[in-house]
């Protein structure tokens, strides 16, 4: 099992007292006990460490590099990456999606992931599904 790791779950994850935490730490549990290669990409860590440290504390960015970090395959963005997500987000034309969500794009369409371990509807939007949140057997 391939999951991509979005920032909105990492985060729910990470901090106790966001409203998705629970459901984050159902599919976590999920993902362990399945040994799910979770994959993400460089953009999605810095985006994820900006939010605890801005939101939560440097405390936070700690935990997360100590802990989760170390469960993470990482693509590590290069030009070639970039420009890939940059196209797509010219292409796409909103506001309201960021070059970090049209780089997960590109790496889930690359890498043939049809799952997001997110909280973003834009994953659904484009075609791939979200764990069930709630649905675990």
């Amino acid at each position: 099992m391939r999951v991509f790791a979005d920032t909105s779950a990492l985060y729910a994850l990470l901090v106790g007292n966001d409203e998705m935490h629970a459901r984050a730490n159902r599919n976590f549990v999920h993902f362990a006990a399945r040994r799910a290669h979770l994959i993400t990409s460089s953009f999605v860590l810095v985006e994820t460490v900006a939010l605890l440290q801005r939101r939560v504390g440097f405390a936070a960015v700690h935990d997360f590099h100590a802990r989760l970090l170390p469960l993470l395959d990482i693509v590590w963005v290069d030009r070639h990456w970039y420009a890939r997500a940059f196209q797509r987000l010219v292409a796409c034309n909103r506001r309201d999606v960021s070059l970090v969500d049209c780089l997960s794009f590109e790496i889930m369409d690359a890498l043939d992931l049809t799952c997001a371990f997110s909280f973003d509807m834009h994953f659904v939007e484009n075609g791939f599904t979200l764990a069930a949140f709630d649905d675990l057997d």
